[in-house]
This record gives C-alpha cells, structure tokens and sequence, in this order.
C-alpha cells in the first residue's frame, strides 16, 4: 500500500512538530537544500502517522527524525541526520561522509541529544506554522 500524494522524487523529512531544536533544524535544512532535495511532515500530523505506520515504525521506541524515500527506504537517528546533511548544499554535505561510523556510536551522542532537547531547546505547545515560502516544503 502506497500513501497518496506523496513525491516519489523527494526524500520526505518526519520530525518533532513541537521541538524547537527539530524547528530550527527545519529551517536550516530549508535554507540550505539548493537541490530541492526534501520535503518536510511534523509527525504529530495526520500525514505524518500515516507515513509511520506504513513503514512500520514503532515511535514509542525511537523518538528520533525519520527520513523517508517513498517506494524505496527510510533511515532514523544519527544515520537520518548524517544522509540529509549530505544533500545539503555547501560544507555541510561533508557530514554525510561520517555515515561510515557504525550507528551504535553514532547513536550514542544522537540519543543523548535527543533525550535532553525539550529541557535543552524547550517545546512549544503546538506544531509550528511555517512561513509562506516554507510552507511549500511541506506536504
């Protein structure tokens, strides 16, 4: 079963719709996608669950950034993270290189990160609203 509407051509970012880190990673990865490579669903919308529950991940065991690539994979955590940097424009497709690091370590520092964002970053009450020139990112 395939989810409508989806682009196959996109590779799909699920984050954090209330997490101000995962916020400001949206508009970073915003500015710096000159490839028009992602689009972005805050998975705490109705597209976003249905997107989870067609790949078969389990969120109350990974409380993590999901990137999707309809039809073909999807990646979490620290090797999420690493794959989108490598499509962004400039010095920061470097960081994609580092994906040779086994998850394991990488995921150490990932959780840790994550685990502490809402008392580190805060939290809002409610997903953000996105730009105009954003808000054509998001699906």
């Amino acid at each position: 079963m395939e989810i409508e509407n989806l682009p196959v051509d996109k590779k799909i970012i699920l984050f954090d719709g209330v997490c101000n880190l995962c916020d400001a990673s949206v508009q970073f990865i915003y500015k710096h996608d000159k490839k028009d490579v992602f689009r972005f669903v805050a998975i705490q919308s109705e597209l976003g669950q249905k997107i989870i529950k067609h790949i078969g991940v389990d969120t109350s065991k990974i409380d993590s950034i999901i990137l999707y690539e309809p039809g073909l994979s999807y990646s979490y955590k620290a090797e999420a993270a690493l794959t989108i940097a490598k499509n962004l424009s400039g010095i920061y497709s470097l960081l994609g290189y580092l994906n040779f690091i086994p998850n394991s370590i990488k995921n150490i520092i990932y959780d840790y990160v994550a685990k502490n964002r809402y008392k580190w970053y805060g939290k809002k009450e409610a997903c953000m609203i996105p730009t105009p020139e954003l808000k054509a990112k998001f699906l």
